[in-house]
C-alpha cells in the first residue's frame, strides 16, 4: 500500500493548527511556506479536510484554516480517509471465477483465503489509525520536542512578514 504525500501533508498541517491560539487562522500559503510545499497542491488537501469536517476555511484576509473539531475528535484514520478516500487498500477482483472449478455465482471476496486474509491486515491498519487522535499525536510531540509549540507559532509569525 502506497498513500500519496498528501496524507503527510494534512496529518502534518493538522498537527500544526493544534498550536494556534484559538480563534486564529492561517493560511494555505502560509500552511505550506511553513514546509515549503506547493501551496496550490496543499490547498487541495486543505479542501478535502474541509469537506471531511475536520477543519474550516474562512475567506478574506484574516482568514485561512482551523481544525473544525478537538483535537481529541480527530484521529489519524479520519484524515487519511479524507485524503485517499475510505476504500480498501486491497481490492479483491475475484479471479478465482475464471479459475479450475470457478463459479461465477459464488462472492468470492467471502471466501478466498487470500482476500480474507488482506480484509483482516487493512481492518487492524484502520483500527490502528482510528485509535489514535491528533490530540494524542500532539501530546507525543510536546513530550519529545517541548519547543515544538512555540517554535509552530513563532514560524507562523515569521511567515506573515
Amino acid at each position: 500500500m502506497k498513500l500519496t504525500e498528501g496524507v503527510e501533508w494534512a496529518l502534518h498541517s493538522c498537527l500544526n493548527l493544534t498550536w494556534l491560539p484559538p480563534g486564529q487562522a492561517v493560511s494555505a500559503t502560509r500552511l505550506a511556506a511553513f514546509y515549503e510545499l506547493p501551496a496550490a497542491y496543499l490547498n487541495k488537501q486543505l479542501q478535502a479536510l474541509v469537506r471531511a469536517g475536520l477543519v474550516t476555511s474562512t475567506p478574506g484576509p484574516r482568514g485561512g484554516f482551523r481544525l473544525a473539531r478537538a483535537p481529541e475528535e480527530i484521529t489519524l484514520l479520519d484524515v487519511v480517509t479524507a485524503i485517499e478516500g475510505p476504500e480498501e487498500a486491497f481490492r479483491c477482483e475475484q479471479i478465482l471465477r475464471q479459475g479450475p472449478g470457478g463459479s461465477p455465482d459464488v462472492d468470492y471476496r467471502q471466501t478466498c483465503l487470500i482476500s480474507q486474509s488482506m480484509r483482516r491486515a487493512d481492518l487492524a491498519w484502520r483500527r490502528e489509525l482510528a485509535g489514535q487522535t491528533l490530540a494524542e499525536l500532539k501530546a507525543a510531540v510536546e513530550r519529545r520536542y517541548p519547543d515544538t509549540p512555540g517554535n509552530t507559532r513563532g514560524r507562523f509569525a515569521e511567515l506573515l512578514s
